[in-house]
């Protein structure tokens, strides 16, 4: 499968999707396009390069493909595509486009009339998707949430009301706080963790939001994680008291009055309604 000759495939940009933990995940499929393509695109060329040498594919040419250099390597990657050769993306982990580098590769090959193929497999999302528990004919992926508080909040808060499974990628560092605004914001919805998964130590924690940070933050949190919550559609039609409870909770959290009505949009109130709340809110404090 190494050699040093033409690859054995047409001209395309193949979209290859990598173990996430275990290598027996690898596809047939996959093994045998890295195997004989011209160029094998990469995240982290050393990982690949383990990767492929693995493989007995080491001489293989490896380049680097990543989110600081994508626009000028995707140009690069056009010129030799065009030039007749064939091109293997890959991410770390997982599917490549995926919260990872890709898109503007894609959007670039297709544009010049280039042939783009998925070699699926592998993936955190669909993975998580299937072992939540949570309902799954609707939902959402998030990626990894802005670090700003402000920011964050903002897209936690458009989760409300949503009546479908959000799928949210954390760093071990930031996890803990994640459940813990998850269950402030949005009313300690019923969520899921999964943590390396595929992997030995794989794990997967069910429980509302704030029962799984408690037990994370006791035991440690450590590997890669993601998290699936689901928020379930809220009625329309909320009372006085009910609007107070849910606007007063949201200021609290910091949410500023717009955030709040952008939010409670989604759930039917009228920003007007929500506003005159704040204003009440405000009155009886002061």
């Amino acid at each position: 499968m190494g050699g040093h000759g033409r690859s054995n495939h047409a001209a395309a940009l193949y979209l290859v999707s990598t173990p996430i933990g275990n290598l027996g995940d690898l596809s047939p499929r996959a093994l045998e396009v890295l195997g004989s393509v011209d160029i094998v695109a990469a995240e982290d060329t050393r990982v690949a390069r383990r990767l492929l040498s693995g493989l007995g594919a080491g001489a293989r040419r490896i380049v680097s493909y990543r989110e600081d250099n994508e626009r000028r390597q995707a140009a690069v990657l056009i010129r030799h595509l065009l030039a007749g050769r064939s091109v293997a993306l890959v991410s770390d982990s997982g599917s490549p486009c995926v919260s990872d580098p890709g898109y503007r590769l894609v959007k670039a090959a297709a544009g010049d009339g280039i042939e783009v193929r998925a070699v699926p497999g592998p993936s955190a999302l669909t993975a998580m998707v299937a072992l939540c528990g949570l309902p799954s004919d609707r939902f959402c992926f998030e990626g990894f949430l802005p670090t700003a508080a402000g920011p964050r909040r903002r897209r936690i808060a458009a989760m409300a009301g949503s009546a479908m499974t959000h799928v949210v990628y954390e760093s071990p560092r930031r996890v803990v706080a994640l459940l813990r605004d998850l269950a402030e914001q949005l009313g300690d919805p019923e969520t899921a963790v999964g943590r390396e998964l595929t992997k030995v130590h794989e794990e997967v924690l069910r429980g509302r939001a704030a029962e799984v940070a408690h037990r994370l933050e006791a035991q440690g949190a450590r590997g890669e994680f993601v998290v699936a919550l689901f928020s379930p559609a809220v009625d329309r039609s909320l009372s006085k008291d009910t609007l107070e409870q849910e606007v007063g909770r949201m200021l609290a959290a910091g949410m500023r009055a717009r955030d709040v009505a952008a939010s409670l949009k989604e759930r039917g109130v009228g920003r007007r309604r929500v506003y005159e709340t704040v204003r009440e809110l405000k009155r009886r404090r002061y």
